[in-house]
């Protein structure tokens, strides 16, 4: 079964609410989000979503230049139909994030929980960041959460990396400055509890790649 056939089984096997990574509300995403981009009119991805309920969220708050990206259709239909008439104003993209076709520099945050933990290959890894580094403009962010280095070894019968704040951003280079981290506490519909590593970065421009950039943990 490959990548997008997966997905697409989970998500008509189960419903949101019955995944290990549903969240009722997004808080700590938001939360980061907001920080980093209080113009509504900022342009946000929500990268490997499923049926996210972020989007709800940022749809409510305000936020009027939204796209959701998932390889499963399925998932984002379920997404659309919960959202319904405000659906509209959400841009959906159904694609593989590797192989999705980004303009470059059209985006002002990249949001990504749950997705690049399953890039256990270094090859997709380095396609996804490839992809991050061309769709993000210079100045912009990139949230990313992923299993911390004591959370599952593997999510919906596949195998996942974990990752300490430190190795999390050693992936992305120096070309993203790490502003801050945080360590969550998951706890799954089953009421096991789950430990993730979320990295808020900033894309540099060429011209300040050398400059450091303390990071603040919570």
């Amino acid at each position: 079964m490959d990548r997008r056939d997966h997905w697409e089984h989970v998500y008509h096997t189960k419903r949101p609410d019955q995944v290990s990574w549903f969240q009722a509300e997004a808080r700590l995403s938001q939360a980061l989000i907001a920080r980093v981009a209080p113009d509504r009119l900022t342009r946000i991805i929500d990268i490997g979503a499923g049926a996210s309920t972020l989007v709800d969220g940022l749809v409510t708050s305000g936020y009027r230049n939204v796209a959701v990206l998932d390889i499963s259709a399925a998932a984002l239909r379920i997404a659309k139909d919960r959202l319904a008439a405000a659906a509209a104003s959400v841009t959906w993209i159904a694609s593989d994030v590797l192989s999705a076709n980004f303009v470059p520099g059209q985006l002002d945050v990249w949001h990504d929980r749950a997705v690049f933990h399953f890039l256990t290959d270094a090859g997709d890894r380095a396609r996804y960041i490839a992809q991050v580094r061309s769709a993000v403009r210079a100045g912009g962010f990139v949230l990313v959460a992923t299993f911390a280095d004591d959370g599952p070894t593997r999510c919906s019968g596949l195998d996942v990396a974990r990752y300490a704040p430190s190795e999390l951003h050693r992936e992305f280079g120096d070309a993203f400055a790490l502003i801050e981290s945080h360590r969550e506490l998951h706890t799954t519909p089953t009421g096991a509890q789950q430990a993730f590593t979320y990295c808020l970065c900033r894309v540099r421009a060429e011209s300040d790649r050398a400059m450091r950039v303390p990071t603040v943990s919570e």
